[in-house]
């Protein structure tokens, strides 16, 4: 091994280093321990002021997920945050995350008041899967029952016939492929394939690809895992084949968390967004978890194992859209209509095979 790679890994694997990031995570260097407390201070009061709950997906940085957990808000993944924000009391919705998160939210509560830190914040999926060039492949393939990611815009939603998350992907496939159903996937070709594997449904994929997951590597966990062979490697299927393939669990980020709390190892390689980190080490304090190598480090990566987007989100804009009302979402009443049935397809089965499991416990 070179003396390049194995320092890498070295430093990577240093539980204290990693909890040391953590630490100061979304903290530049004019936003002391003081300025951050101020901050989180003024946006509770404000939170208050305005009647909001503040909404955070598990990749945002770890100063948000806190601010979320001690203001009485929600931290999850895309589906649970969509499902807290239509039930929450509370007349406006903050949601920490990317657009699509922001624009499912005001779909599912089209009287709420629904803001987010930024508007700017997208997914690279969402960019690679423009309506219309999708909708002109899902008109010549008439034949076909379509299921989208949650990581898509309204407008592609609104062509689907099912919309799913990660969690629940592989049991909606399943459920259309025992009626014989063809189905057209999009836009995460690597999830896509993954569902086509355990499934063995006949499935059409779009060609897209998340740039945080597809960065990472086969070769770059294998070499960590040789300095680690203790720790199992957790992956989230948005990850290319060949990293799933050497997977000890493949899940999404609420699978990912559960495995980590619930398996009896010691140690962790965790292949998703680094964001991830503060559930794993709040829930698991006495493990240690490896940030899965990518194709390069630090600025030579395109993500370095966390979404830019993601990343937009600070205490500084959050304060700023509650204080002023701006960067408000919301989706046309006709759009969201359309859009509103492939996800309450989504809801309804997440609730159903909730019960279905609830019984056979």
């Amino acid at each position: 091994m070179s003396k390049t790679i194995e320092s890498t890994l070295s430093l990577a694997a240093d539980t204290k280093l990693v909890k040391e990031h953590l630490a100061t995570i979304n903290m530049p260097a004019h936003m002391d321990a003081a300025k951050i407390a101020d901050y989180k201070a003024r946006i509770k009061r404000l939170l208050k002021e305005k009647d909001a709950v503040l909404v955070a997906h598990y990749y945002t940085d770890a100063l948000i997920q806190e601010l979320a957990e001690e203001s009485g808000g929600f931290i999850s993944d895309s589906l649970e945050m969509a499902r807290f924000g239509r039930d929450a009391k509370e007349s406006t919705l903050v949601v920490a995350g990317v657009r699509f998160m922001g624009e499912t939210a005001s779909i599912l509560s089209p009287n709420k008041t629904v803001l987010m830190p930024t508007t700017e914040a997208t997914c690279s999926l969402d960019l690679a899967c423009p309506v219309d060039e999708f909708s002109a492949f899902c008109d010549a393939h008439p034949d076909r029952e379509v299921v989208v990611y949650a990581n898509t815009s309204a407008a592609v939603k609104a062509r689907a016939d099912w919309v799913v998350t990660s969690s629940i992907a592989v049991d909606v496939v399943e459920h259309l492929a025992a009626q014989g159903k063809k189905i057209i996937w999009a836009p995460d070709k690597h999830l896509g394939g993954y569902i086509q594997k355990k499934t063995g449904a006949d499935m059409l994929l779009w060609d897209g690809a998340c740039i945080v997951h597809e960065e990472f590597k086969a070769q770059g966990l294998l070499d960590l895992k040789a300095v680690h062979p203790e720790a199992a490697i957790l992956a989230h299927p948005e990850s290319p084949d060949s990293v799933l393939a050497i997977a000890d669990v493949v899940g999404s980020t609420t699978q990912i968390i559960n495995a980590a709390v619930n398996m009896p190892n010691e140690s962790f390689i965790v292949a998703t967004d680094k964001g991830i980190f503060y559930k794993l080490q709040q829930l698991a304090p006495n493990k240690q978890f490896l940030v899965a190598p990518t194709a390069g480090n630090d600025a030579t990566c395109r993500s370095c194992a966390h979404c830019p987007w993601m990343a937009m989100n600070s205490l500084e804009n959050l304060y700023e859209s509650l204080k002023q009302g701006s960067n408000q979402v919301s989706v046309d009443r006709a759009l969201a209509e359309k859009a509103m049935r492939p996800l309450q397809r989504m809801l309804d089965f997440s609730a159903s095979n909730k019960l279905k499991v609830a019984g056979k416990a």
